[in-house]
């Protein structure tokens, strides 16, 4: 299995330019938006960190570790436990269970985006399986100084679309989440975010991958109120857009619904920029989209 340095972190929180009409009869605000966008961001990279880990066991099942330190996004500053333990090798239908610890002062990603606290995932190595089904538990898990707690499961399946014939690899993240914000407000996602890899899959650099991410949930906010988003046109990522701006989203909507009030976040037409319009209730905003 090829294995690749994901960097991958949609990483992106949201300035909102000239927003005093946005804030409107309780539509969508310029502070959830922007709450919403750092919970994506976190759901990448936990996305990435527990495909990738899943991905060393079955390329190197004793060790379960990349064998080059530099393909792993956060190699430097994490410590990573297993059961069955490293150096034991494992066995078909052996139920493998992970700990990546970032610990407690704070372990900085490729991307900036810095986390402490640990990921715990577990799964059945089946090696041979098109379709790979991991749970995930968050445990005293802070990313950029959010806290996050909750429990789900991803699915790995290897598919072929007429777009990409190749046999390349789709990831379905199911959600079920809380984040608490440094100052106190709470919010809650439920749903699903489906990420598959188009173009770049089986080279032997990862700057030329390019996802496409499609999926839908929901938010409860602070206040109890809640809002759906969906993504209306699926986002494009292109990882050669690191070289320009952290941001990697190049296009793609997300369409939000409260209270009868839309609003749209439209990330571009593919340009490796880090500039997003947010529409709401026909006044549309310029926003920077970065860490």
């Amino acid at each position: 299995m090829k294995t690749k340095k994901l960097i991958l972190g949609l990483v992106f929180s949201l300035a909102i330019l000239s927003c005093s009409k946005e804030e409107n009869k309780g539509g969508v605000s310029s502070k959830d938006a922007q709450t919403s966008a750092k919970i994506d961001a976190m759901n990448d990279d936990v996305s990435n960190i527990v495909e990738e880990q899943e991905g060393f066991t079955y390329s190197n099942s004793t060790s379960g570790k990349v064998s080059d330190l530099a393909a792993s996004t956060f190699s430097t500053c994490a410590t990573i436990t297993r059961v069955p333990a490293f150096g034991t090798a494992i066995t078909l239908g052996t139920t493998v269970t992970k700990t990546i610890d970032f610990g407690s002062t704070g372990c900085t990603l490729d991307n900036g985006n810095v986390l402490r606290g640990r990921i715990i995932i577990s799964f059945v190595y089946q090696p041979d399986a098109t379709s790979h089904t991991i749970s995930y538990t968050l445990e005293n898990f802070f990313h950029n100084a959010i806290r996050f707690d909750g429990n789900k499961t991803f699915t790995r399946t290897m598919i072929t679309t007429t777009a990409n014939p190749i046999l390349h690899p789709q990831i379905t993240m199911t959600m079920d989440l809380t984040a608490t914000l440094p100052e106190g407000g709470v919010y809650t996602r439920v749903g699903s975010r489906v990420r598959e890899i188009i173009e770049g899959y089986g080279t032997e650099t990862w700057a030329d991958n390019i996802y496409k991410i499609t999926g839908s949930w929901v938010t409860t906010i602070p206040s109890g109120a809640t809002q759906n988003s969906t993504i209306t046109e699926p986002l494009r990522v292109k990882m050669s857009c690191v070289a320009v701006n952290k941001p990697l989203i190049v296009s793609g909507i997300i369409t939000i619904v409260r209270n009868d009030v839309t609003a749209t976040l439209d990330f571009g037409t593919g340009e490796c920029d880090n500039l997003a319009v947010l529409t709401v209730g026909g006044n549309s905003y310029n926003i920077v989209i970065g860490n």
